[in-house]
């Protein structure tokens, strides 16, 4: 079946109604935007066909799980990684940045620390402040030459466990980075969370978006099943399959306990199931496996051409993502951006393209840039920056 990735959907004004977009009005009219985690292309026609049918239906009450989801979510887990998983581990939520403040408040106690790797998606460094924790971070180690990889830096994540240290939040692939850890990284890793008996909240989001051939997502849970009595495996369609609008994530936790005080925890924290987020998951994981093999090559020439494009802008270094529509861009050497405080508020002001500003991600001077677009859009806004980046 053929697939559209190449028509852009008008999604500032839409002619069908009146429907704010995060990503599309959070800047002015004139500006590009490739920032938040919002792709622009149309969600899979089966997941549209399945709302369709659902809307059509006309009562929108309270829903539940259905069997059926739970179901689709196994057979994806076991045939895409290898992992057999049950339907009563399964606990969906309206989202993982919810999930990851429920992990805190149901597996923690006040001033307990919360450890994660920088850079990182902002939100994970905001649970400890929101939850009543301590904040605690180790830096990845960065590329020692422009392209070369980040890494997981064992001696530095050690150096920042305390006797306070409860719970690691982590994120595989990594959001901003794009990289898929590598098994010394995922070995070492294990090691330190067994011995400092931590509890792990693993953001798996971006599984489905293995960039490189051949590449499979490894589960944490799975690939150390030693581990799975401490780790909470977030998943979700919404990046997979453009679907966040609908809030729908599950928490997959194989341990029986650790589900009773997260599921314990969230009554009257968060809302029922979406009705039509859960009938598009289930429709995303039935039927949407072909789109996604169809995106995926869609962006690994995104990724190719933005690649081809770093390389023509002085002083700026990017390692090319694994995993993910989102690239992480090193720009405190580009000669455009000496001196200016933001370099991703500069390339707003003399580009007009808005990226995600890496101090947020606790990465000051770098950007992030979403390629999850139509090409003509993607060439659009990187011909602007070439206006202000270019030699």
């Amino acid at each position: 079946m053929e697939f559209d990735f190449a028509t852009p959907v008008e999604r500032r004004h839409p002619p069908e109604g009146d429907w704010p977009s995060q990503k599309w009005h959070q800047y002015g009219e004139d500006v590009l935007p490739l920032w938040v985690a919002d792709m622009d292309f149309r969600s899979p026609p089966a997941v549209i066909e399945a709302l369709r049918a659902r809307v059509d239906h006309g009562v929108y009450g309270y829903g539940r799980v259905s069997d059926g989801l739970r179901q689709a979510l196994c057979d994806w887990s076991a045939a895409h990684y290898g992992w057999d998983i049950e339907p009563d581990w399964q606990l969906w939520l309206p989202g993982v940045v919810p999930a990851l403040h429920l992990a805190s408040l149901a597996l923690t106690e006040p001033g307990d620390g919360l450890l994660t790797v920088t850079p990182i998606y902002p939100p994970f460094l905001q649970v400890a402040e929101r939850t009543g924790r301590l904040a605690q971070q180790a830096a990845m180690r960065p590329p020692e030459v422009p392209g070369d990889d980040w890494r997981l830096d064992l001696d530095a994540l050690e150096a920042a466990i305390t006797a306070e240290t409860r719970l690691l939040l982590w994120c595989q692939p990594h959001n901003p980075t794009g990289r898929v850890w590598r098994d010394d990284e995922l070995d070492g890793l294990a090691e330190l969370v067994e011995r400092h008996d931590l509890i792990v909240v693993s953001d798996e989001l971006h599984a489905d978006l293995m960039l490189d051939e051949g590449a499979r997502h490894r589960p944490l849970a799975a690939a150390y099943p030693q581990l799975a009595e401490r780790i909470l495996t977030l998943w979700a369609p919404s990046k997979t399959f453009n679907l966040a609008g609908l809030t729908a994530a599950c928490a997959v936790i194989p341990d029986a306990g650790l589900r009773r005080r997260f599921a314990a925890m969230a009554k009257g924290l968060q809302p029922d199931g979406n009705v039509l987020g859960l009938v598009a998951a289930e429709a995303a994981y039935r039927h949407g496996d072909p789109w996604r093999q169809a995106l995926l090559e869609t962006l690994r020439g995104h990724r190719a051409r933005l690649v081809e494009r770093v390389a023509r802008w002085p002083g700026v270094a990017m390692t090319p993502p694994e995993a993910t529509y989102l690239a992480w861009l090193d720009l405190r050497e580009a000669p455009a951006l000496k001196d200016v405080a933001s370099p991703q508020r500069a390339l707003l002001d003399r580009a007009g393209v808005a990226l995600s500003d890496g101090a947020p991600f606790g990465r000051p001077g770098f950007a992030r840039l979403n390629f999850g677009t139509t090409a003509t859009q993607l060439e659009t806004a990187l011909a602007r920056l070439d206006g202000v980046l270019g030699a």
